[in-house]
């Protein structure tokens, strides 16, 4: 049995690491530089809604520090939850919420039914 899980391990050593599926060291180590982390913040920021509202961010120290202005209340969470799954170790969210979206989150909340817009083709 040991025999068989060696050459496992070592089959799937060298199958997974070429593809790309192993851990950098310091990820392995569980510290990357802040240019890898803001790299890493700003591919995600790329591919996501968020991306669309300017927000920059930068990284010192292990901390991500995000500045601008949303008219989306959640894109705030969501830019927080964006830095720490990048590996940022803390988050300073100065992100200011529009007023628009302010108006828009107390309209929600007036228990008033929602309108629907129903498009057709």
């Amino acid at each position: 049995m040991k025999r068989f899980l060696c050459i496992l391990a070592v089959f799937l050593t060298s199958v997974l690491v070429p593809l790309g599926y192993a851990a950098t060291p310091a990820q392995h180590q569980g510290k990357m530089s802040d240019a890898e982390i803001e790299a890493a913040i700003r591919v995600k920021l790329a591919k996501s809604k968020i991306g669309k509202d300017g927000l920059t961010v930068h990284v010192k120290n292990g901390i991500a520090t995000w500045q601008g202005v949303t008219n989306v209340m959640q894109h705030k969470g969501a830019a927080t939850r964006m830095a720490k799954t990048a590996g940022a170790t803390q988050v300073v969210n100065n992100i200011k919420i529009s007023d628009e979206a302010r108006a828009k989150a107390a309209g929600d909340l007036t228990g008033q039914p929602r309108r629907v817009e129903v498009k057709t083709n």
